[in-house]
């Protein structure tokens, strides 16, 4: 367990629901999946990167409604920036990402 931390330091944390609405396995990469993820009418669509390709395809993650930590300091990754980071499990074969309903709204804040 990692140490304790305030409810100031949770609340730095800005998570929304985002839905894919493109993904794409990059030629320069074995391990990253590019998503396209719609995140609503306030934050629009971002570009953002993760190394599960070794777990999921990006044909399984187009409609798919994830969490996303938004407000992640931009990482430079190829010729493009990952402007945020997708909320995962640690399972015992690898990541395991967690969908959300149907129901919930690209850009619905998470808390």
């Amino acid at each position: 367990m990692k140490d304790p931390i305030k409810y100031e330091d949770f609340e730095k944390l800005d998570i929304r629901a985002g839905k894919v609405v493109d993904a794409s396995a990059p030629d320069w990469s074995e391990k990253l999946i590019r998503y396209e993820i719609d995140f609503g009418e306030e934050l629009g669509k971002r570009v953002l990167f993760s190394g599960i390709r070794k777990w999921y395809t990006p044909e399984e993650l187009v409609g798919k409604t994830l969490p996303v930590i938004v407000n992640m300091e931009p990482k430079k990754m190829g010729d493009e920036v990952s402007q945020g980071m997708v909320i995962m499990a640690d399972g015992e074969d690898g990541p395991k990402l967690m969908f959300l309903g149907d129901d919930v709204v690209p850009g619905t804040v998470i808390r």
